[in-house]
């Protein structure tokens, strides 16, 4: 008897551990059915503002809007082509008084950048070679100041002479004067040849 009842123990442990390798499975299934469900969560999450009614709802107006501005326009590209060629001259915008000295402010802004659009794209030509050109702005300067220096000598020797030329001409009137005198001094002392004639003829008629 005592046999049989240590073989019915061991038959019942055995199913002990069976039923507890079910529940283990169950469990290990039912885990993966709830990881399931939350990747299908996740997934339903990131995906819910492109496929939810709410959300699909006012993209699909607003597409329907687009749409219908779209088919007007197609419909209308003549008369749209038409005023596109059209010129704006002559023709007043509705702007409020308070608003308007803004505007004509504004509208005098891109006038003087058009008007110097070319110096800005010349300055934007010339960064590249902005060093070569400091370079030779330099040498430039250089060269000037040398320029101003015999200027500055030249300009020295240009009043130098001008002031011996005054003295020179000062000194011309007395030395012509001085010159004069002598030679009236010489015609009173010496006698003139005619002169010295009549006195011999006088002497020899005696």
């Amino acid at each position: 008897g005592s046999e049989i009842l240590n073989i019915s123990k061991k038959t019942a442990s055995c199913f002990v551990n069976f039923s507890r390798q079910q529940q283990m499975t169950d469990i290990q299934a039912e885990i993966y059915q709830k990881n399931l469900e939350i990747e299908l969560l996740k997934l339903a999450k990131d995906t819910e503002d492109v496929v939810h009614s709410f959300f699909l709802a006012p993209k699909c107006h607003t597409l329907q809007s687009m749409n219908n501005h779209l088919e007007t326009v197609l419909k209308e590209t003549r008369s749209l082509r038409q005023r596109l060629l059209k010129p704006m001259c002559q023709e007043n915008l509705p702007i409020e008084a308070i608003y308007q000295r803004s505007m004509v402010h504004l509208l005098e802004l891109p006038v003087t950048f058009i008007e110097k659009l070319e110096t800005y794209l010349e300055t934007i030509r010339n960064v590249p070679h902005l060093d070569a050109n400091l370079k030779k702005m330099s040498q430039a300067l250089a060269k000037m100041d040398v320029l101003v220096t015999e200027t500055e000598e030249l300009a020295e020797h240009i009043l130098k002479w001008r002031k011996q030329r005054k003295e020179v001409s000062s000194c011309i009137p007395k030395l012509l004067a001085e010159e004069n005198v002598l030679h009236k001094h010489d015609i009173i002392t010496s006698p003139s040849p005619s002169t010295s004639k009549v006195h011999a003829q006088t002497i020899n008629a005696k």
